[in-house]
């Protein structure tokens, strides 16, 4: 049990989530729905049963995110696979002459836009070559 508390205390300092961040969620939202329906039980108040239906309808939008996430993070490559595919598509595009190894920035400087006519407007105005 308490190396379940250290492991939990260490996941809440790291990014994503890890087995028992998720199973203390769970565990978290499993009690509060028993504390609910205890307190339905006893009051038969209505309020209890709206903040039930409230927490239930938390418990499922946390748990449909949770397993998103798990499948957006299957679907994320590793550091060495992001190195790998850069280095190759480096090596594809060797020649400078291909339109593909151009950055944005190369191609926004291609499309050269026309001189203005000694005409200067704005900032640029105040100031001479």
């Amino acid at each position: 049990m308490s190396n379940f508390l250290v492991r939990l205390w260490d996941a809440i300092f790291l990014p994503g989530t890890n087995r028992e961040l998720e199973q203390a969620t769970h565990a978290s939202f499993a009690l509060l729905t028993l504390s609910l329906v205890w307190m339905l039980y006893t009051s038969r108040s209505i309020h209890f049963f709206n903040l039930l239906v409230i927490s239930l309808c938390l418990w499922a939008a946390v748990a449909w995110f949770l397993t998103e996430l798990k499948k957006e993070k299957a679907k994320l490559k590793s550091n060495g696979e992001l190195l790998a595919e850069q280095e190759e598509t480096s090596l594809s595009s060797s020649s400078p002459s291909s339109p593909s190894s151009q950055t944005p920035a190369d191609s926004a400087e291609s499309a050269a836009i026309p001189p203005s006519k000694g005409k200067t407007t704005g900032a640029s105005a105040n100031f001479k070559d």
